[in-house]
């Protein structure tokens, strides 16, 4: 994921932070930090027990500890996604990666059209974990007031701890609950679409459990809106954002599952030499209105030259470069019988609208982003 960078490994999973998760960490510090006392009296009701603020009531103690508590939370958070990943893992499906976000974590996945039979034990496996980690949480809190009780640890150190695991039992049951409400793509919409897909095809179940997620995301824009709460109005757009974006991705998947590469490319295909000067490109691309050339000599494909690569260059240079010195030489390629919902997958992934089609190391064909979306046209027809 653009903007993220890795801090290390879990159970081979490699982990990255986001850059977002930056900024909520001093906020997160902050805002616990300048509520510490309303927090603390809630949690001690909560619990029915005293808690001792000594330790952390003055100064920048506070923040310190809201800072420790937002780090906990999200250390919650990683495990809540190790969860999701540990179960999808044991089922086949390959992890790529655990991305920390300022509203939480992303597992990404290798997965087509998921098997609901797969899909509703990984989506439970993490509402039920961050439920775990309150209830521990809940446990080490009363033991610390027990200890405190009994003499066996200071009403100070048992006040910090209190504070600490109360806060975190409160925030992970929040979480728990929160993910299984049916607010498609979070876990509980999830769970709602395998269960669904029990009884109707996938991508109908997937439309349905959309269509519930967007409503939970305008009632929660609407109360967002009204009691003025950002937080609210930004998980609300990503609720939208994501349930539109997976119910299309799913349709598009399962429009496109009979259908390869071979069927929709174009053939032959039209190349370009290196040493072609870049203005003759930029004529043959008016010419033939595509906007993109597989670059090939003797030793076959090596690189492409598209109108955006040609864009990077000043307009006075081009006159006299070749395509050798704009084309891009790392290029994607599929074979003809590879699924044409693999190649619209690199394209969502990459930016790119073009990719070659090798057959044997032999450039064969090119299929593009226009002969996807000719193509799931005719399918919906």
């Amino acid at each position: 994921m653009n903007g993220s960078f890795k801090i290390g490994h879990l159970s081979g999973i490699p982990i990255y932070l986001h850059w977002t998760f930056l900024l909520v960490i001093p906020l997160f510090a902050w805002i616990i930090g300048s509520q510490i006392l309303p927090t603390t009296e809630m949690i001690a009701d909560l619990f029915g027990i005293e808690i001792t603020m000594t330790l952390f009531a003055g100064g920048i103690a506070p923040y310190i500890m809201g800072a420790a508590v937002s780090l906990g939370l999200f250390a919650g958070v990683l495990v809540h996604e190790l969860a999701h990943s540990i179960v999808a893992r044991s089922k086949g499906i390959k992890i790529n990666s655990i991305t920390l976000l300022i509203f939480g974590g992303v597992a990404s996945m290798e997965e087509e059209l998921p098997d609901p039979k797969v899909e509703l034990p990984m989506a439970l496996a993490g509402p039920l974990t961050s439920g775990a980690i309150g209830f521990l949480c809940w446990v080490v809190a009363y033991a610390a007031a027990v200890m405190a009780e009994g003499g066996q640890m200071s009403p100070e150190i048992a006040g910090v701890a209190i504070f600490f695991f109360g806060y975190l039992a409160l925030l992970n049951i929040i979480l728990f609950l929160f993910n299984l409400l049916p607010a498609f793509p979070m876990d509980g919409g999830r769970v709602l679409r395998a269960w669904l897909a029990q009884k109707m095809p996938l991508h109908q179940a997937t439309q349905i459990a959309a269509d519930v997620g967007r409503g939970f995301a305008v009632i929660f824009g609407i109360f967002g809106f009204f009691v003025l709460n950002p937080i609210l109005l930004l998980i609300a757009f990503f609720i939208y954002i994501g349930a539109n974006q997976e119910a299309t991705m799913v349709r598009y998947n399962f429009l496109l599952q009979d259908v390869t590469v071979g069927d929709v490319m174009t053939a032959p295909v039209q190349t370009v030499r290196p040493d072609t000067p870049v203005p003759e490109v930029m004529k043959m691309m008016y010419e033939t209105k595509h906007l993109g050339f597989p670059v090939a000599d003797r030793n076959g494909l090596v690189g492409m030259i598209t109108l955006g690569d040609i864009h990077t260059a000043p307009e006075i240079d081009r006159e006299a470069m070749q395509v050798r010195d704009l084309m891009v030489k790392n290029v994607v390629t599929l074979a003809p019988s590879a699924p044409l919902a693999e190649a619209l997958k690199i394209m969502s992934r990459t930016g790119i609208g073009r990719i070659p089609v090798k057959q044997d190391e032999e450039l064969v064909g090119i299929v593009t982003r226009s002969d996807i979306m000719t193509t799931l046209e005719i399918k919906e027809a």
